[in-house]
């Protein structure tokens, strides 16, 4: 029982880690509006692989289910600095 609940817990520290990781990515690349959208990895690159390489297309859709992170019509995405600006308010409180 403990080590199911210790995995879940870091299971949960590096998914958070992964959503800061991409928030930072695409402020540094700009990506604020649908114009400026940059292309991510939304999938996983090999099925097999196991580990944490595959919490990113996971952190993603955590993001883009916050409305943190918005989807364009051509596979690309940006950040949505109002919604963002109110998440960090929000955790500053």
């Amino acid at each position: 029982m403990v080590f199911v609940l210790a995995t879940m817990y870091l299971t949960g520290l590096g998914l958070r880690r992964v959503c800061f990781k991409i928030i930072a990515e695409l402020e540094e690349a700009g990506a604020v509006k649908a114009s400026r959208a940059i292309k991510l990895q939304d999938e996983r690159k090999n099925f097999f692989r196991v580990g944490t390489g595959n919490l990113r297309p996971r952190a993603l859709h955590l993001l883009q289910s916050d409305k943190l992170v918005i989807r364009t019509s051509d596979g690309k995405y940006y950040l949505d600095q109002e919604k963002l600006a109110e998440m960090k308010s929000t955790l500053g409180k």
